[in-house]
């Protein structure tokens, strides 16, 4: 067994120049080291946790433009029955006009309109404008109409707009050179 007089005789050699054991050099470059690799760690942390918050932030994004297209997809499928029935009622004989099925139909057809304008779907005017290939759809130029080139003459199809965003373009007829 060694005393510890006996210890401290052996390890006088291990003395750093100031008297001070060498090993709290050894120390503190570890302590160094590990609060170096503490840092990259907690930096590697917050990177991971930003991707994740940024991914489910994409994820929901998604989400949400996939239900939009979905329900535009439906309304795009509603706009062609309301065409339908503005057709039949402005085709309707006026001796018929009281009768209580066309009233049905037109109830229905304002129940239609009233589920579009409650998706923040609205028709939108197209005669008089200047022709928009975003907004309109031509099918025919009309030339010698005394109006100036490219505006809409006439209305074949009426356009619809979701939002900010063109839901169908309208179909139109534009004046020629």
């Amino acid at each position: 067994m060694t005393t510890r007089s006996e210890h401290m005789e052996t390890n006088e050699g291990n003395l750093a120049p100031d008297g001070a054991p060498e090993a709290e050099g050894d120390l503190s470059a570890a302590l160094a080291a590990a609060t170096l690799e503490r840092d990259e760690q907690r930096a590697a942390h917050q990177r991971t946790a930003a991707d994740f918050m940024n991914f489910r932030r994409r994820v929901a994004e998604e989400r949400e433009r996939e239900a939009g297209l979905a329900a535009e997809g439906l309304l795009l499928k509603v706009v062609g029955v309301v065409d339908d029935l503005d057709r039949a009622i402005a085709a309707l004989p006026e001796n018929l006009a009281k009768e209580a099925w066309v009233e049905g139909v037109t109830a229905i057809q304002r129940k239609m309109l009233a589920l579009l304008e409650s998706e923040e779907a609205r028709p939108f005017e197209s005669v008089g404008q200047r022709f928009d290939p975003h907004e309109h759809e031509a099918i025919a130029q009309v030339p010698d109409s005394g109006k100036p080139p490219g505006q809409v003459l006439q209305e074949h199809r009426r356009g619809w707009r979701i939002r900010d965003r063109v839901l169908r373009p309208a179909v139109v007829s534009v004046a020629a050179d």
